[in-house]
């Protein structure tokens, strides 16, 4: 994250900087309660802002919780702010034998499948330069093989911008 993945390729906990400062929330653990296929589903709300004071990064959890931050000294990108914001989905795909994975992402179903049965982002808001949360708006699209995993992204007035996404990986179609 820190370098725009060119040298690091870090991203998570596995990379040095993070300073965690609650410990009631474990990084990496498993979140419960999990969603089910065309029965109960939960959000969680993550929060990622720059402190216009310190310059550091930090992550909010839930409505009200500080997980941590990132220093600032850490960034060369986002030393000032953010140009750009991604939100999906990311599965390894090493290619064994020549094939595509089998790992699934999200529920493993395909976006069109809709609630309850694929995987979602919903109110996509921005951190603006005043610290105020906005809409995001105009959000770009990207699957690399809509056979494997796909997206679908709509906005409405009670998700505002939101995106369906998954996929199975490996099947007929995406060998």
């Amino acid at each position: 994250m820190s370098d725009s993945y060119q040298a690091t390729g870090c991203y998570n906990l596995l990379c040095a900087g993070f300073i965690q400062t609650n410990s009631r929330v474990a990084i990496g653990a498993a979140i419960s309660p999990v969603s089910s296929y065309a029965s109960n589903q939960y959000d969680i709300t993550i929060l990622i802002w720059k402190d216009p004071k310190k310059g550091n990064w930090w992550m909010g959890f839930g409505d009200n919780t500080l997980v941590g931050y990132w220093p600032a000294e850490l960034f060369t990108h986002l030393a000032d702010h953010a140009t750009m914001v991604e939100w999906g989905g990311e599965v390894v795909n090493s290619r064994v034998n020549g094939e595509h994975t089998s790992t699934q992402m999200g529920s493993g179903h395909f976006a069109e499948d809709g609630f309850g049965k694929a995987s979602y982002f919903r109110n996509l808001e921005i951190v603006d330069s005043d610290n105020s949360l906005t809409s995001a708006q105009g959000i770009s699209t990207l699957a690399e093989n809509t056979n494997c995993y796909n997206i679908k992204s709509s906005y409405n007035n009670e998700w505002g911008t939101h995106f369906y996404y998954g996929g199975p990986g490996r099947n007929p179609q995406c060998p």
